[in-house]
């Protein structure tokens, strides 16, 4: 019985003497873990998929805050996201931060316990794009819940993933998770302010007050825009854009709905003069035409001084009239805008800067679900405007560890 005990003990001490410590941090052992999958249109599913110990350069993240976007709800309302169609079924989730709880062998700068943001493009970084630095239209970016690659890149509403290290970014201590997975549409801010080169003192309009509008507005004060207006059809979206501080002055724009070209284009140019009224010269200097609605894009042309720039980034009607020689005439940049490159650690460094320009991100964050049984009303949450109680609902943000803290 003794030297079944002793030889019990060596094992033991033998066993740890030769495995990674780090290993039994993770609570969390099994080779299998929990995802939501979309088969169909609304159609979730909790399922399990087997996870391997990260490769050399990967590191494996516990996956506690991911946001819902436009794409997610195209996916989960059409099973389709344009002329994406899925092919197989899909985990969605991409605006996504966690926990580090296991590390590859070749990470160095990452260790367990490490909060972290999540980039989830990964471009090839060899093609002539990738070594411009414009990785974000790398034509074989393989991006997490979309279906244009296939097999499908998975997205992050799972309880795991192994990731490689170089696109998972340490959050300091002052940045929350929450926080952390707002620096994806952050991201696309960030992106578009650079595309947009603004001047110091640039009067700034920004069409659409969903989470983007208004982190564009953000990014636009940061930039040194002397007044950033917002406009949307929702009056509430915009009346919370002032009192927040994302922007100076806003417009509701008239529920119209005009059907031949003429008529739209006629509305168009009244949104414009509500836009005009705003502004001391009358016209701005950027728009930046978060909608992707083909009546805003024309009142974006009519609202821009000549040699100013439109912003691209709403993802709307594929084909859309426009008076362009309006533009053209008056040299009107139309600039894409398409996710985003290289911006996670300067929104990293700007949400814990304290800029007095920059407004506190938790207020985006308007409705939290926790666990993984709560995804489909979360889901259902983000599709409306407000709730049963009538507050605005603006980011919809899904804890899938259900715990009694707040991450």
């Amino acid at each position: 019985m003794i030297r079944t005990w002793i030889s019990f003990i060596l094992s033991i001490q033998v066993f740890f003497s030769f495995s990674p410590p780090h290993r039994y941090l993770n609570h969390k052992m099994s080779s299998e873990v929990k995802a939501s999958l979309l088969h169909g249109v609304k159609e979730l599913k909790i399922e399990t998929r087997p996870l391997p110990s990260p490769a050399a350069t990967e590191v494996q993240v516990a996956v506690q805050a991911t946001g819902l976007c436009g794409s997610d709800l195209h996916y989960y309302n059409h099973y389709r996201n344009g002329d994406i169609i899925v092919q197989e079924p899909l985990t969605l989730g991409h605006e996504s931060s966690g926990v580090v709880t296991e590390v590859g062998s070749a990470v160095s700068d990452l260790k367990v316990g490490d909060k972290v943001a999540l980039e989830v493009g990964l471009p090839c970084l060899d093609c002539e794009l990738c070594k411009e630095g414009r990785y974000n239209i790398c034509k074989t970016l393989k991006f997490r819940s979309s279906a244009k690659s296939f097999p499908h890149f998975q997205g992050t509403l799972q309880e795991r993933i192994n990731h490689p290290a170089a696109y998972c970014y340490k959050l300091p201590p002052t940045v929350s998770l929450e926080q952390g997975a707002i620096l994806e549409p952050l991201g696309v801010a960030i992106h578009g302010a650079r595309r947009a080169a603004l001047k110091e003192g640039s009067t700034v309009l920004i069409l659409g007050a969903g989470a983007v509008g208004l982190l564009c507005a953000a990014m636009s004060k940061v930039n040194g825009a002397k007044k950033v207006i917002i406009a949307d059809i929702q009056a509430e979206r915009v009346e919370f854009a002032v009192q927040n501080k994302f922007a100076d002055a806003s417009i509701v724009v008239p529920m119209k709905r005009p059907q031949a070209i003429e008529e739209k284009l006629a509305f168009a140019k009244e949104v414009a003069e509500l836009v005009k009224a705003q502004t001391e010269k009358g016209e701005v200097d950027a728009v930046f035409e978060c909608t992707g609605v083909e009546s805003c894009l024309q009142a974006a042309i009519y609202s821009t001084r000549p040699g100013g720039r439109i912003l691209l980034i709403g993802m709307g009607s594929p084909i859309q009239t426009l008076p362009i020689s309006a533009a053209a005439l008056r040299e009107v940049d139309l600039v894409g805008v398409f996710r985003y490159a290289d911006t996670y650690k300067e929104a990293i460094e700007l949400v814990s800067s304290g800029n007095s320009l920059f407004p506190d991100l938790s207020k985006l964050i308007t409705h939290r679900f926790k666990g993984f049984g709560e995804i489909p009303n979360a889901f259902a949450m983000a599709g409306r405007v407000k709730d049963d109680e009538g507050n605005l609902v603006l980011k919809v943000l899904i804890d899938t560890e259900k715990r009694e803290s707040h991450i």
